[in-house]
């Protein structure tokens, strides 16, 4: 079973940058596809963005376009989540995941989340 610990949250302001870190462990994901999620409080869980298994494929919810860049390092076991020019609306605890099923992207397939990184936008 696939074990995805996040880092790199924290507090910035408006227009500033962090960098998100999911280190995955107890299997290789390298097959897999990884995601990002994120939940702000009262609200679901929503989509942010996806990488495939090769790094070939990416995807990005509207709201982030532009600003946010998945990355992936599987000799690393690690993906990652570039976000600049934050604005207080991104301001909502991140969630890595990964597929279920190998060499597949599809949102419905992700079963595996970690345990979740705050950041928080200052306006």
């Amino acid at each position: 079973q696939v074990h995805l610990v996040e880092s790199g949250g924290g507090l910035v302001q408006a227009g500033g940058s962090l960098r998100l870190s999911c280190a995955a462990s107890g299997r290789t994901v390298s097959d897999y596809a990884m995601g990002w999620f994120r939940q702000a409080p009262g609200k679901e869980r929503e989509f942010v963005a996806v990488i495939s298994w090769s790094g070939g494929y990416t995807n990005y919810a509207d709201s982030v376009k532009g600003r946010f860049t998945i990355s992936r390092d599987n000799a690393k076991n690690t993906v990652y989540l570039q976000m600049n020019s934050l604005k207080p609306e991104d301001t909502a605890v991140y969630y890595c995941a990964v597929s279920t099923v190998k060499y597949d992207s599809r949102l419905d397939s992700f079963g595996s989340f970690g345990q979740g990184t705050q950041v928080t936008v200052s306006a």
